[in-house]
């Protein structure tokens, strides 16, 4: 990875865990992501975009598998997602066959135009919902 890609990094996950994600998760229309942290084993939530497609849900990660939720991921990918208030389960899968950018065109605009601004190294993430 080049020092502006590790440097862009630090800077908006700093930003992100500090002063972005506080303030959304608070806001009941926005989407989360609930993750068991793969070291304390405690709930963690994350904002994130994207969209529902039958019973999965999609979104992209603007760091791939350098963001904690990923790891969080494939270290248990039994996940919750809010969408619109009301918590579903289900289980995520990293899709790094998919092509991201082109995932971000059927998602959601502003998110998509911020991950492809701020992202590194895209990932698209499926959850399969439970019922």
């Amino acid at each position: 990875m080049s020092r502006h890609h590790a440097l862009k990094h630090r800077v908006v996950t700093t930003f992100q865990r500090r002063v972005g994600n506080p303030i959304l998760s608070r806001l009941p229309f926005q989407t989360l992501l609930e993750t068991t942290g793969r070291t304390s084993g405690l709930p963690r939530r994350t904002p994130v975009g994207g969209r529902r497609v039958g019973n999965a849900f999609w979104f992209v990660s603007e760091f791939g598998d350098r963001s904690q939720y990923v790891r969080n991921i494939r270290a248990d990918p039994r996940v919750r997602v809010r969408i619109n208030g009301t918590w579903h389960t289900g289980t995520a899968h990293p899709l790094p066959e998919d092509d991201a950018r082109a995932r971000l065109k059927g998602l959601p605009r502003y998110n998509s135009a911020a991950v492809r601004a701020l992202g590194t190294d895209l990932l698209t993430v499926r959850v399969d919902l439970n019922g």
